[in-house]
Order: C-alpha cells, then structure tokens, then sequence
C-alpha cells in the first residue's frame, strides 16, 4: 500500500512539474527609460528558472528515496 501511495505521489509531482513548465512565458529585462542608453537585446531570464524547477525535482526525490529506505 505504501508503494502505491508513493507512486501516487510521484506521478503528481511529474504532472505537477509539466503544467507548470507548460505555462513558462519568456521574461525578459526591462528597457532604460527615456535618458538612459537603448541595450542591442533583451536579457531573457527564464533559463535558470527551469534549472532551478528541475534542481529542485531532483533534489526532492532524493530525499524522497532516502526517506523511503529508513
């Protein structure tokens, strides 16, 4: 019964984890005002918000795991 709970867990955690990598929108930085110098491109920023969402996932099975094996 524990298997299946954790399964259960896991599976929501995926589904979880997709939907919200599924509604990522690009942010990029925000441009000078009006005496400031114009940048050649904006600077997106999400890129290590998706690191971050996965180091996060890995970090939290791992201690899933662990907590399973005591």
């Amino acid at each position: 019964m524990k298997h299946i709970v954790t399964v259960l867990r896991l599976s929501g955690a995926v589904v979880f984890v997709s939907l919200l990598s599924s509604l990522e929108q690009p942010a990029y930085a925000q441009g000078p005002g009006n005496g400031g110098p114009r940048p050649a491109d904006t600077v997106p920023i999400d890129g290590g918000v998706s690191l971050l969402l996965a180091a996060g996932a890995a970090y939290g099975l791992r201690r899933l795991r662990q907590s399973k094996s005591r």
